[in-house]
């Protein structure tokens, strides 16, 4: 019995959602032979050099990995070009890839990208779906080309979540940003995996984008998590859900930030539920509004 020639590809990812794709990849018994990612950092106080995750991922499996602060430095494409490459993954690198990198595996680049494209390119897809209260999107395989997330579809699949009952803080739509962007890295991995195989075989025709639905999100900052406690409940709903890390829901009480960790609604009203107060540990909202001088 002739057995499937397992693809040889290499991926490009740095953060977290890089590592739920790799999961789900690796679930499909599909590992690379190569990761690519961003350098180490230095982070927090005592400003240690920390790699990113998904070159922990790939140490953790003996798997090659390369950092290169530029994708145009020669000899790290030469060290490409030196592999019969079937294809490369590209998940979260947050840079464009070169002409020149795209053109070196014989299948092209393939990109997971957390929408249904052409809606919501760029950086931060996830997050704003949930703050356009968006309940139904999904995820798409992109040929890539040397534009942001331009290319022509390979495979899409949608992802409708069931509305949450009211009042209650976890579970269903809106859900918070950090474990929607897992549910959509996982869902990315699993449709890579089974287009893979059909995609290299030449099997799948990719479908051109409709430029005139295409929609951009952004980066975003503190600015963007500031709630306004008495603006829509529903909206400030979805920016807590959907800021829940880096940058975190929050107001301001005497110029000391409060972060909101949990909160829901009740009869159409915002209802926080839980805090974290400047220099503070996480605290039920409830004790902290009896006496918040207290916990300042």
């Amino acid at each position: 019995m002739k057995t499937k020639h397992k693809p040889l590809f290499a991926f490009f990812g740095t953060p977290r959602f890089a590592t739920r794709v790799l999961d789900a990849l690796e679930a499909n018994d599909l590992v690379p032979a190569l990761i690519v990612c961003a350098p180490d950092v230095r982070r927090d106080r005592g400003l240690e050099l920390t790699p990113a995750p998904a070159k922990v991922w790939a140490l953790e499996r003996g798997i090659d990995v390369l950092t290169p602060t530029t994708l145009k430095d020669e000899s790290f494409i030469a060290g490409l070009q030196n592999t019969d490459w079937d294809i490369f993954v590209v998940a979260a690198y947050a840079k464009l890839i070169p002409k020149k990198i795209l053109e070196i595996p014989r299948k092209g680049c393939l990109n997971v990208h957390p929408s249904l494209l052409p809606k919501f390119r760029g950086p931060s897809p996830g997050l704003s779906a949930i703050l356009a209260d968006e309940r139904s999107t999904g995820v798409s395989i992109m040929l890539m080309d040397e534009l942001m997330d331009h290319g022509p579809i390979v495979a899409q699949a949608t992802i409708e979540l069931e509305e949450e009952m009211p009042g209650s803080p976890e579970g269903g739509w809106p859900p918070k940003g950090s474990l929607f962007e897992d549910l959509l890295a996982t869902e990315g991995g699993n449709l890579l995996a089974e287009a893979m195989g059909p995609w290299i075989a030449g099997e799948i025709t990719p479908e051109p984008q409709d430029e005139s639905k295409a929609t951009y999100t952004k980066k975003f900052t503190d600015e963007d998590s500031l709630i306004d406690l008495q603006g829509d409940p529903r909206e400030q709903l979805l920016k807590i859900r959907a800021f829940d890390k880096n940058p975190r829901a929050h107001f301001f009480i005497n110029n000391k930030r409060i972060i909101i960790t949990e909160a829901g609604l009740m009869e159409g009203k915002l209802q926080i539920l839980k805090v974290i107060p400047e220099g503070k540990k996480e605290i039920d909202f409830t004790l902290f509004s009896a006496n918040p001088s207290n916990t300042l």
